[in-house]
């Protein structure tokens, strides 16, 4: 990789840690029902407006030593560690799809699209996991990377993103219906936005890489004694986790399934 590449993806980590830092907003104000587009930061402890190099991302909670800078309250180290991650995502995202060695702006709206679809799916993991509750709006808002991906991705027809959007979401519906607590409606709603996406084949490959991955956390839960057989945790994000894993190597994973049925 040349020295140029290098310095794009070092700029490319930071512009993705900025995103996130965005995203650390919506964890925090949107359970609250706070307004989080025009509104000046602040410290959720002693609520004084932050500056603005209170908010640079990673570098702020370093040289703050992890406090607020006017009430000395502890900072959670979630964000830095989401503001680490969205860079991570963003480097990921556009090493994937972005082809910035050949200058294609085709692979640079691919992997924009692509790194806000996982920054949405990022905001709802948390959220479910702080409130059990999936909100609408980010709902929508993958709903809206799906209907975008349509012109993005044109080699993913129409007849699999809308047999996608019902292949996870109707089952999961109608089990929800047959048994009390199986799956909430943010969970059937995410996946149908998700299917939109995805098309069905990959739908499916994130639906199973997400009950995989809450089944070893379920089971963590129970042997830990930390849950009860009728104890409840947030699937959203194990549902996010296997959508990310899909985007990227749904298809692959598909192969290489196939290949053992040979």
């Amino acid at each position: 990789m040349t020295t140029v590449m290098w310095i794009f993806y070092i700029i490319i980590f930071f512009m993705g840690a900025s995103v996130f830092s965005f995203v650390n907003v919506l964890i925090y104000r949107i359970p609250a029902q706070m307004p989080f587009g025009n509104d000046r930061s602040i410290c959720p402890a002693c609520k004084h407006v932050l500056n603005g190099y209170d908010m640079i991302p990673v570098f702020s909670y370093l040289i703050l030593g992890g406090r607020c800078r006017f009430c000395k309250a502890k900072i959670s180290v979630r964000y830095p560690l989401v503001e680490v991650l969205g860079g991570g995502l963003a480097v990921f995202s556009f090493y994937w799809f972005g082809k910035l060695e050949d200058g294609s702006l085709e692979g640079i709206l691919r992997a924009v699209l692509v790194f806000v679809l996982l920054a949405v799916l990022t905001a709802i993991s948390f959220i479910d996991i702080d409130t059990l509750e999936i909100p609408n709006g980010l709902v929508i808002a993958v709903l809206s990377c799906g209907l975008v991906s349509i012109v993005l991705f044109p080699e993913l027809g129409i007849v699999p993103r809308i047999i996608g959007a019902l292949a996870i979401s109707l089952p999961m519906m109608i089990l929800a219906l047959v048994i009390a607590g199986a799956f909430g409606g943010g969970d059937i709603k995410l996946m149908a936005a998700a299917g939109l996406f995805l098309g069905w084949r990959c739908v499916i490959v994130a639906f199973l890489v997400a009950v995989l991955t809450g089944g070893i956390y379920g089971i963590y839960l129970l042997a830990s004694k930390k849950k009860d057989r009728k104890g409840q945790f947030a699937f959203g994000p194990f549902l996010c986790v296997g959508i990310a894993a899909a985007v990227f190597a749904g298809e692959s994973i598909i192969q290489w399934y196939m290949g053992f049925l040979i």
